[in-house]
């Protein structure tokens, strides 16, 4: 199968002072894959098979939630095309 982008963004309801722990568990959960992954300032971009990254998008709502978000809102792209698509070929000319 073909790797495609996904880009995760989660704001979770929690107090403003846990925002950044409870993201961070989920920044975790996403390192532990072994996927391809680049966190940025708004969103943390992962490289992977479709069916996998959906399956971190759900995983991700329920950390939120087991640390204590009453709400999750989550914005998800999604690049893809048949043959394919790498973060790298689209960052790489930047580093």
């Amino acid at each position: 199968m073909a790797k495609v982008n996904l880009s995760l963004q989660v704001l979770p309801v929690v107090p403003d002072c846990e925002i950044y722990y409870v993201v961070d568990q989920v920044i975790e959960m996403i390192s532990q894959t072994g996927l391809n992954y680049v966190v940025g300032p708004f969103e943390t971009s992962i490289e992977g098979e479709l069916d996998d990254l959906l399956d971190i998008v759900k995983r991700a709502q329920s950390i939120c939630i087991k640390h204590g978000a009453e709400r999750v809102v989550s914005i998800v792209k999604i690049d893809y095309k048949e043959e394919g698509v790498t973060i790298d070929e689209k960052v790489s000319k930047y580093q």
